[in-house]
This record gives structure tokens, sequence and C-alpha cells, in this order.
């Protein structure tokens, strides 16, 4: 499979990035000559040792190294990295805030609703007077603190504070409902609840005093510290179990010097949580080496940022992505947060965010970029982007048809680098690579160090056909563990069951003749009519080209000792299913993908059930067409969406 040349870095820019920088001084490492990616990328799986110790150095983490960095085990989940080692991560992110005091470190912007700027000076002392003030509630290394927060300075302060003790953060945004809140944290037992007041959507004030209450009613922390965000702070405090607002909370404390506590490589940093649509959420805990390491990794080397760099990703608290923008902190970027609707008050707010602040990385959501398209947005010619460098795109596969907008309706001279890893690993399989062209509908390739691989079912590898993405060597940024699993054992069933003693993702992939990946979607959502295994996304490209068609959910339904593919549609104002529309949208992906692919089943819905980080849900819907319980409705952010899937008489014929 082979997309079209869409871009082309120029010599100036491939001559000027880290990674050419860095290739030289792996090629000497070597004693030969790494400025192809290939080899670099081959000697960086082959010798991991070198290649982590090289990173460090360049990436000049503030520690202590000690002596080995990786002591090979028995199998992949045995390795260690930098066994002796002693670092903290907190340290690490404001490394730069001596050199930089009086610069911007954070520009924050909610909406149209609120807007802060924080020099490194100002952030630096907000963090420590966050942390004396955990300290004196008896906070130490190893305690959870846990935040449901919107995207914002105190959100990024806060973590730093806590990591700087040792302390394990976790988050999630304020939309989350009760029970997906005590679902997550309920099972990590915080020490502390950080929480907003309320938060801004879509123009709207949301209040969540009375959620707020009841969560901490339930979960037992010895503090609820009440963020000031919609000018309730201390009404809300009074309202929840021991509750204090922030003001109250670090007043006793004045800015002083930082006091890091250097902790082991694979200290404890972040518990995140897996989506939990199937069950309760996993709770998957990181290391702050591990992190750390990966992260300079892939935004010093595969995204170019530096102390020159304006760092933009659209997130929310409950997403991964958050965790990977804030560490940008450590190259010197500085963070451009936002919080609130991606289309409100204007519909190019986030453009007009972009342009005005100069974001040179631009990172969002294959979701956000087409709707963009979808909406006939085309600020190539109404907006000045010319600071923006790197355009990155993630949380689902973002298709042909926007890899073609981005290129005209966005910027004709940008790195569109579509990115795909997961909460898992906190961090990437596969992203963008500065020296490379990009091609339509392809992620450039593997990250550096990453044994990455398509295996089929017989677990061996292959190329030119799909099959599941794995990855057969250790990495840093792998789960230390999951929480409240003693023996392993649900660690092992999630990545090391299917391959033993292989990584296995859970992602439907392809290899392209560019050395490219394509992903198909989840393998556990893989449809499977007359046995040929199908990714779901492969028909989203197609039937959501139509302009009939605003997005679609398609999932494979048990019937007559087979599986046939059904198809929901949401529909675009006005528009009706009629048996003509059936049929075009047939045509089209027979057209445009294979008979197995043609639905037997084409429905309409008007909504389309979701996570709170914007994927959608294919195995929720899949249990309910077939009449099962989803188990955990308040991971997604509109469960009533399902109600409209279950009992379709159009489903038992």
């Amino acid at each position: 499979m082979a997309g079209r040349l869409l871009w082309k870095p120029d010599a100036a820019r491939v001559a000027r990035h880290p990674l050419t920088a860095f290739a030289q001084k792996a090629g000497e490492l070597a004693g030969r000559d790494l400025s192809d990616y290939d080899q670099l990328h081959r000697w960086s799986v082959e010798e991991r040792a070198a290649f982590w110790d090289l990173v460090w150095d360049v990436a000049g983490v503030v520690g202590e190294r000690g002596g080995a960095s990786l002591a090979a085990g028995e199998t992949m989940r045995d390795d260690r990295f930098f066994p002796e080692a002693r670092l903290n991560f907190a340290e690490n992110l404001l490394a730069h805030a001596g050199d930089r005091a009086d610069e911007e470190a954070i520009v924050f912007r909610g909406e149209d609703k609120a807007s802060q700027r924080l020099t490194w000076r100002e952030l630096e002392a907000l963090v420590s007077r966050f942390a004396q003030a955990f300290c004196a509630e008896g906070i130490v290394a190893g305690d959870r603190i846990a935040a449901m927060m919107p995207n914002m300075p105190e959100t990024v302060a806060a973590m730093l504070a806590a990591t700087s003790i040792g302390a394990v953060w976790s988050s999630c945004s304020p939309d989350f409902g009760e029970r997906g809140v005590l679902d997550r944290f309920g099972q990590i037992e915080p020490k502390l609840l950080i929480a907003c007041d309320g938060y801004y959507y879509a123009g709207k004030t949301i209040e969540i005093s009375d959620k707020l209450a009841a969560i901490t009613g339930k979960l037992g922390a010895a503090r609820t510290i009440v963020v000031p965000y919609i000018g309730a702070a201390d009404a809300v405090a009074g309202a929840v179990s021991r509750g204090v607002s922030l003001d109250a909370f670090l007043a006793p404390f004045e800015p002083a010097p930082i006091t890091y506590e250097r902790l082991p490589f694979a200290h404890p940093l972040y518990i995140l949580f897996s989506s939990g649509t199937t069950g309760v959420p996993k709770c998957i805990v990181h290391s702050a080496g591990g992190t750390l390491l990966q992260h300079l990794k892939e935004h010093r080397l595969h995204c170019g940022l530096g102390p020159q760099s304006r760092m933009f990703y659209f997130t929310t608290c409950g997403w991964m992505m958050w965790n990977w923008l804030v560490s940008a902190l450590a190259t010197g970027t500085t963070l451009l947060l936002y919080d609130g609707s991606p289309f409100h008050p204007v519909p190019t707010v986030i453009f007009d965010y972009v342009a005005e602040e100069k974001a040179t990385f631009f990172g969002t959501s294959a979701k956000f970029i087409d709707t963009a398209r979808k909406e006939g947005l085309t600020p190539i010619d109404t907006h000045d982007l010319s600071a923006v460098e790197m355009l990155a795109s993630t949380g689902s596969p973002l298709s042909p048809e926007s890899f073609d907008y981005v290129y005209a309706g966005i910027k004709q001279d940008v790195h569109l680098a579509s990115v795909s890893g997961g909460t898992d690993i906190v961090s990437c399989f596969v992203l963008g690579i500065p020296g490379r062209p990009v091609y339509e509908g392809e992620i450039q390739g593997p990250g550096l160090a990453m044994a990455v691989d398509v295996w089929n079912a017989a677990g061996q590898p292959v190329r030119g056909e799909k099959g599941d993405l794995v990855c057969t060597k250790a990495f840093p940024a792998m789960p230390i563990r999951f929480w409240n699993d003693p023996t392993g054992e649900r660690y092992h069933a999630a990545y090391f069951d299917q391959f033993p003693g292989v990584w296995c993702h859970g992602d439907f992939a392809e290899w392209t003749e560019h050395g490219g990946i394509i992903i198909h979607g989840r393998s556990d959502a893989t449809l499977n009519p007359q046995g040929v295994r199908i990714g779901t996304a492969e028909i989203y490209n197609i039937v959501e080209q139509m302009d009939e068609v605003l997005e679609a959910i398609c999932i494979g339904q048990p019937w007559d000792g087979d599986v046939r593919v059904v198809l929901f549609v949401r529909l675009a104002d006005g528009v009706e299913l009629t048996d003509d529309l059936t049929t075009r949208i047939k045509s089209a992906i027979r057209a445009g993908a294979s008979p197995r692919h043609v639905p037997a089943r084409v429905l309409a819905v008007t909504d389309i059930p979701r996570t709170k980080s914007g994927k959608i849900v294919e195995l929720a819907v899949r249990e309910v067409v077939e009449g099962r319980e989803v188990k955990n409705k308040e991971a997604l952010a509109n469960p009533h969406a399902l109600d409209e899937y279950a009992g379709r008489p159009e489903l038992a014929v």
C-alpha cells in the first residue's frame, strides 16, 4: 500500500534539527555512518544501552546515573533500565527555570473566560508553595495525590510539587461523573484530592459542587483542595468533606528553594487509567525515569523541541497527552495550555490561539482535524501560522483525506506527524521522523529504540498485509506494574498473553512500502467476516468522506455462524438515510475497500458514543447490540448515546 507524497523537508530544516546532531554523535559511538534513519533506528534497537546512555547525555538529564544503563532479564518484562540511577522528575522539568527565569513557561487560555501567563520564576515559586503545603500535610514519597482539574497552570504546578517529593500523581478532567472518578481514584486511595470549583465549556459555566461533595464523601482523602476557576472556590471548599480553598492552603508558605527528592529510576510517577468501557479501569503505573527519558527522546529528537519552542496540544487532564505535553518543560519549551471547547466561542478559536501565541508545535486529535475539514475552515487563508513547524495528530487514525486537508487547508510547509502509542506506554510506538517525507495516510515510522513490528496470528513478521502491532524488546516507558495487581497476572494478560514474551499492543496495523505504518483500528474491534480481519478505520476513511455522513461507527455482529458488518452513521442536518443513500454508502465501501467490507446493515443514529478523550467505542456498541450490559458507562462522555443502539429491530433479521 502506497500513499501519495505530500511533503518533504528541505535540507536546511534537516540540518538544524536536533536529530541530525544526535545521529552524528551516535555514528561516532558506533563507528559507522548513522545519518540514515533506518540505520540509526536499527542501531538504537540493537544497542539499547548505548542509545539510552546517549539520550541521557544529550538531553542533560539531572541526576546520578550509576552504573550500567540496562540490566537484561530473562524476559522482556524483566529488563531494567538504569537500575542504579537516582533522579527527580520535577527537578528535570524545572531545570531551565534558572536560565529563563523571566521568560514565559506557561500561557493559558480557558475559552474566552480566563487567561494567564506564568514565567519560569513564577511557576517555580508556585511549585515551591505547593510542595511545602503538601509536606505540611504529611505527604511523603509513594503517597498518591489525585486531581480532578482543567488543563490549567495550577494543575501543572501541583503535579510538579507532588513529584518533587516523590508522591504519585493521577488526574482526570472535571467532566468525569461521580462513578467515573470513584472507579479510578477509589482504587488508588489518594491522600489528597485537588479539584476545581467548576469549569467552562462551550460558553457555559459548569458547577460541580454537588458532584464533588458526593465524591469527597466516599473517597476518604485527608483533604480536598479547591482551586479557583469560576470564582466559587471558598463556597465549594465549604461544601465538600475536609475542603480548603487553594488560597488558604498555600497562605502559610512563601516561595523558597525546592527540595527535590532523588529516587530510583523506576520510582512510580503517574497512575494512568485505561478507558474502562469494558469494566473497572486498569490502573497503569508509570515510572519517573522511564517517562522522563522516553519523553525527552520524543520531544527533542522526534519533535525538535527546545528553549525556542512554543508547544500547544489540545488535551484534557484525563488523557495521556496531558502527561506527554507537560514533559516538554524539560526541553525548556513554553507550554500553551487550553481548556474548554475547541470550537467556542468561534469555530476558529484554536487556530486563533495558535496564531496569536506563535506556536511552533501544534498538537491535536484526528477528530479535530476531520471536524475542521468538514466545517470548511481554511486557516491557510485566514491565519498566520508561519511559526508552526510541526503539526501532530493522535487519538485515532488520521484519514488520508485529513492528511490532504492539513496541507491544502492549514499549512503547506509543515511536518505533519500522525502518532500512535497510548496510555499503556504514556508515549508513542510510531510517530513523526524529522528527515523523512510525509505520505498520505501513513505514520512515518517507529520511534528510536522501539523494536516495533507487525505480526500475523502465527507470530510471524509480515509485510504487505495487516497484523498485530508488537514490540519485541523492552523500553523504559513500559509500565512498572498495574495497581492492585500483586502477582502481575493482569499486567501479563494485557500485553503478553497473545505472543509470549513479546508486547502485543492491540492495534491492527500494516507496514507500507515507504517503511511507514498504517493503523487500521484496535485489534479487539476488528471485524472478521468470512474469517478475514478488517480494520474499522478502513471503513470510516471511506464513508466519512461523503457529504451526507458526519461520522460513523461499525461493529461485527455474530450472525448465522459468521460475523456480519453493521455500520451506524450520524448524518448531516436534514439528511435522511434513504435506500439510495444506503446503496451509495455500500457502493463507496465496495469500491474503496473490498466486497468483504460492505456492511450487511446500515443504520442511522443521532450520536456516536465516545470516551472523554474523544475515542469512539466500538466495543461498548457491540455489547449493547448483543444485549449485554456496558459495565462502565461513566467512562463515556455521552453514555446516553448508547440507548439508541439497543434493541434495534433491524438487527434481529
